[in-house]
């Protein structure tokens, strides 16, 4: 007999929480969740539409989701995500341990769409993120950093947006606040990886006069990333979490985690004359 353990939120909306039939499972990213972890998928059997990202689905559960990995929908097929609810219903875009057995040197067509598994390591795909953050409402980007000595450190970019791949997914970044430095549009090293496009070891968009994506240190290479020529920041370097000087090969970080979710000042552009919001 099927488990299920459902509540009903204030919005009347009937979620049932159970174990799941793993060919009925249907997610554009299936490649990031393993077979045998379909029936981990908290939301699926949601009765209504699926939510864009991890913070409606925190809000039509009335705050009772928990953390996991979901069915969320934020372009025109549904993907697989991990939410971050006890922090708030983030959807979480990026997770790294150093030294992990996810490798992170990949092509452009693996960054665009995703690798590694939901549920840890992962990229969760260049093309998603930017689904998740093109609007109509403004994203801010959360970053949390762990070191060795498990102190942890956060900042946030509001608002976030990466741009479509016609613009090689262009990073594009608004105020920074936080307990971590700032490391993304802070000009302290002579590097700014704001307005920058997405460099991979196969397609080279950097300001440098190499591949940045393939510079390496200790025999690994950097990965991906929105490079400058080269990094003040780079939480895809397998070997060293690098984040200025917070984390780097002096001051080790054993987790690093990217999240998104809606601004807490939500601005919607109305006017017909405007094509795009700029930030």
């Amino acid at each position: 007999m099927e488990c299920c353990r459902c509540w009903l939120p204030a919005v009347a909306l009937l979620l049932c929480v159970r174990e799941v039939k793993t060919d009925h499972l249907q997610a554009e990213n299936l490649n990031l969740l393993p077979s045998e972890e379909h029936n981990k998928v908290l939301n699926h059997g949601m009765t209504a539409v699926l939510p864009r990202d991890c913070s409606e689905m925190l809000m039509v559960s009335s705050g009772q989701a928990r953390d996991g990995v979901y069915l969320i929908q934020p372009g025109d097929s549904p993907i697989v995500a991990y939410c971050a609810m006890q922090d708030g219903g983030w959807t979480v875009v990026q997770h790294i341990t150093v030294n992990s057995s996810v490798d992170f040197d990949r092509t452009w067509a693996e960054y665009k769409n995703g690798f590694g598994e939901v549920s840890g390591d992962h990229w969760l795909g260049n093309e998603y993120i930017h689904q998740l953050t093109r609007g109509p409402v403004r994203y801010k980007l959360g970053v949390k950093l762990v070191d060795r000595d498990a102190i942890t450190k956060v900042g946030e970019y509001d608002p976030f947006m990466v741009e479509d791949e016609s613009t090689s997914y262009r990073l594009r970044l608004g105020l920074f606040q936080g307990t971590a430095v700032d490391a993304l549009t802070l000009d302290t090293e002579n590097y700014l990886h704001d307005n920058q496009k997405f460099t991979t070891k196969d397609r080279d968009n950097d300001n440098y006069f190499q591949n940045c994506a393939k510079l390496e240190f200790h025999g690994v290479p950097g990965g991906g990333w929105w490079y400058d020529a080269c990094a003040g920041a780079n939480l895809n370097r397998r070997n060293v979490i690098y984040w200025q000087k917070d984390c780097n090969k002096e001051r080790l970080c054993k987790y690093a985690w990217m999240m998104v979710r809606p601004s807490d000042t939500v601005k919607v552009i109305h006017s017909g004359t405007c094509k795009k919001d700029e930030l």
